[in-house]
């Protein structure tokens, strides 16, 4: 019997070696449902793999990061994206003896809830649903209620703080301003792990559309971090690791230990992260496929508001409002699928 091998219980121990300051599996919050405990899986790990196997998951490699509808194949997207985070934060929590597999869960889950054309369809979606939408509080919404026909995932509530918890709070500063606080380091981890790869990947994004070039980048942040890609993402984690080090050898004393960086790496992170509002994320706000996006956005959710029978059943029973469903409804929906659906419901959007 595979319950004989006691293959969990050997990785829950060897997690006794992680940071004091790492989340142990064993010692998780739990899940909303008590479930029996998997014979060869952490709790976290279970929760990654659900996520995976998700419905929402597979529909991220549809949705917009930053470029609406790009003509070539290489523009990130909504789950390239995703991956690249996981990527990033699995390197500092495997550097800083953190949990791997629960960084990794929340990596994964983090953008479950974004809807298509990506923070234009947001803005759109938080104008017109009574009260406000966030993408993070979406994701949560997403793994709680909206998966398995109503059920959810039933993850642990390690892994839904870090994903509700992972964004800041508008545009904000990275590690100040408007930064917000996660229940855990490895939350921690996902959210800066999400700046740094954000931050890297639009301005290649926007090279690559010729929107900017390597030259317009602010000139004091490529001294500090470097003039290319794979350097600046580089030089950011190195910093983080070692701007967090007490993370792994400090055990909780009076307070938590949090993830770093170093005042000159955040100036430069910030320099880059102003450059790309002012240059490329406001600029392509103006362009025809971002004004489409928007009309088709706000036609979506007038026509669903209006016709509510015309959803799928499995957004037509939950109980709640028309509004909440119809938004629920189009925040799932991948950019092909909007336009698409928007096309058979109204001929001027051919």
């Amino acid at each position: 019997m595979i319950e004989d091998l006691k293959i969990r219980e050997m990785t829950e121990e060897r997690e006794e070696l992680l940071s004091p300051n790492a989340v142990k599996s064993r010692l998780s919050r739990g899940r909303e449902r008590p479930e029996e405990p998997d014979p060869v899986r952490t709790c976290f790990q279970r929760d990654r793999d659900r996520i995976i196997h998700s419905k929402s998951f597979r529909r991220l490699k549809h949705k917009t990061q930053a470029f609406i509808a790009p003509l070539g194949d290489h523009y990130v997207t909504r789950l390239t994206h995703t991956l690249e985070v996981a990527q990033i934060a699995r390197t500092i929590a495997r550097a800083l003896n953190l949990n791997e597999d629960l960084t990794e869960a929340i990596s994964l889950g983090h953008d479950l809830g974004h809807t298509p054309f990506g923070h234009v369809g947001e803005e759109v979606l938080n104008e017109l649903f009574p009260g406000s939408f966030k993408h993070n509080e979406q994701s949560l919404r997403v793994v709680d209620l909206l998966e398995r026909d109503g059920q959810g995932l039933n993850l642990t509530r390690e892994v839904r703080d870090g994903i509700v918890r992972h964004s800041k709070s508008g545009k904000g500063t990275i590690l100040g301003e408007g930064w917000g606080e996660v229940g855990t380091i490895e939350g921690e981890v996902v959210k800066i792990s999400d700046a740094v790869a954000y931050i890297n990947h639009d301005i290649e994004d926007a090279i690559r559309a010729g929107i900017i070039t390597n030259a317009d980048l602010p000139a004091e942040a490529v001294k500090v971090i470097g003039p290319s890609h794979s350097q600046r993402i580089n030089t950011m984690v190195c910093d983080i690791i070692e701007q967090s080090w007490d993370v792994r050898v400090c055990d909780i004393i009076k307070e938590r230990p949090a993830i770093h960086m170093s005042p000159a790496v955040v100036a430069a992170a910030e320099a880059l992260n102003d450059f790309l509002f002012r240059r490329v994320y406001d600029v392509h706000s103006t362009r025809r496929e971002t004004a489409k996006a928007r009309e088709v956005v706000r036609f979506l959710y007038q026509y669903y508001a209006k016709n509510e029978g015309r959803m799928p059943p499995e957004y037509r029973l939950k109980g709640d409002t028309t509004e909440r469903r119809v938004t629920d409804y189009i925040a799932g929906m991948t950019d092909q699928y909007a336009l698409r659906m928007a096309e058979e419901l109204n001929c001027n959007f051919k």
